[in-house]
């Protein structure tokens, strides 16, 4: 990645990018911060049960109504992503433009989330599945009544199994609370590596990307998060 695209993914982070005007003789080169992660070999085509058990899902969650969700949304957004991805990041719930596309973060949020994942050397759609704990928009951007998510995260769940991902990416209170079953406040969930399921899934938390709109002053811990992300990645497919 040349080095102009990789300081507008960290200005994206709100990163300062420091250039000297006249570098000293020795000069050690910058690391490459957003050198594409390892993939592993290409996934091979889903097979015929697997592909089945997607278009099912998709189908019980577009007529869905197991909550009252159902009557305000314009449509249910299951996910979007490669179904065999190493990387899952899971969200809180569609927003009104996630809502109206069918795919989730797609507004300001969901750029900033690809800029967040370009900084790590990821992308949208490329080892990488977006989903949420919600698949119908709350009004108004409402937090999930614990009724809701009780009715929608078993869709999850099975989204999970399907992926089995090697690392999960939770952005937001909700998702990481929901998912590792806890009450604790969102930075006493970061910095460390939770594990979920029967797979026990290594499990990381940062904030939503919404969020960081809000609290810029934030994105920093943000990118500590990433890298943190990002080594823990690296550990793994070196193991495996």
């Amino acid at each position: 990645m040349d080095a102009a695209r990789r300081a507008q993914y960290l200005e994206a982070l709100g990163l300062d990018v420091w250039v000297l005007r006249r570098p000293p003789a020795a000069v050690l080169p910058a690391p490459a911060l957003a050198a594409p992660l390892p993939a592993g070999p290409a996934p091979e085509p889903l097979d015929a049960e697997t592909a089945a058990r997607w278009l099912a899902l998709r189908a019980e969650v577009a007529a869905c109504t197991k909550c009252p969700l159902h009557a305000t949304r314009t449509q249910g957004v299951l996910g979007v992503g490669d179904p065999r991805a190493q990387w899952l990041i899971v969200g809180e719930a569609p927003g009104a433009e996630e809502d109206r596309q069918g795919e989730p973060f797609v507004g300001r949020a969901g750029q900033l989330l690809d800029a967040m994942l370009r900084a790590i050397g990821l992308a949208r759609g490329q080892n990488v599945y977006i989903a949420n704990v919600l698949k119908s928009r709350p009004p108004g951007n409402r937090d999930p009544k614990p009724e809701e998510v009780s009715a929608c995260i078993p869709y999850l769940t099975r989204q999970i199994a399907l992926i089995r991902p090697k690392l999960i990416l939770a952005v937001g209170r909700i998702a990481a609370q929901n998912l590792l079953g806890s009450d604790a406040p969102l930075g006493r969930l970061r910095g460390r590596v939770h594990h979920y399921g029967e797979l026990n899934t290594p499990l990381i938390v940062t904030y939503h990307p919404a969020y960081l709109l809000r609290a810029p002053g934030e994105k920093r811990k943000a990118w500590e998060d990433l890298k943190f992300a990002r080594g823990v990645f690296r550990e793994l497919t070196t193991a495996s």
